[in-house]
């Protein structure tokens, strides 16, 4: 199945266990990020899964959201809020749907969200994403790319000027 072929239900299905994809901490790339004080203002982590990278970002005192599609994912970040006593907000929402959530973030974390949809579902996540990042914002993204010849685990990072 190719990524972009993956439904919300597929991803909700893959955290009853542990997917693959959490590691139950930051990417080492966002977590540098955050040790250079890259991470600044309000912050969403769109695509949070387990809310890892909006956990950090509220440990580093500021304000911080996270969004999954995943009902489960964003059940198992609550818990993990709770229990670091981090008062973080974790959302079921759609990243196609930005607009809809009415805020604006300074910094906006995308670890592997990026790069499970399709080149026309792309499109409108980066027109979605432009309702939430005023002009100046930062949008950090970790991905893998076909066609970008990086190493693995790479930060490509995204100056927005919108």
């Amino acid at each position: 199945m190719h990524a972009s072929e993956h439904s919300p239900h597929d991803f909700d299905a893959a955290y009853l266990g542990t997917p693959p994809w959490d590691t139950g901490r930051p990417q080492t790339a966002f977590r540098e990020l955050a040790d250079a004080g890259e991470l600044r203002g309000r912050v969403l982590d769109v695509g949070c899964g387990t809310g890892e990278h909006a956990l950090m970002a509220a440990a580093l005192g500021l304000e911080a959201m996270g969004v999954d599609a995943s009902p489960r994912a964003i059940r198992l970040a609550k818990t993990k809020a709770d229990e670091r006593g981090l008062p973080v907000r974790f959302v079921v929402w759609d990243a196609l749907q930005l607009a809809a959530l009415g805020e604006r973030f300074d910094t906006v974390l995308d670890s592997g969200l990026y790069h499970v949809f399709d080149d026309t579902v792309r499109v409108r996540y980066v027109e979605s994403l432009a309702f939430a990042l005023p002009p100046g914002s930062r949008y950090f993204m970790l991905c893998f790319s076909e066609s970008q010849p990086v190493a693995i685990g790479a930060t490509i990072r995204c100056r927005c000027n919108l």
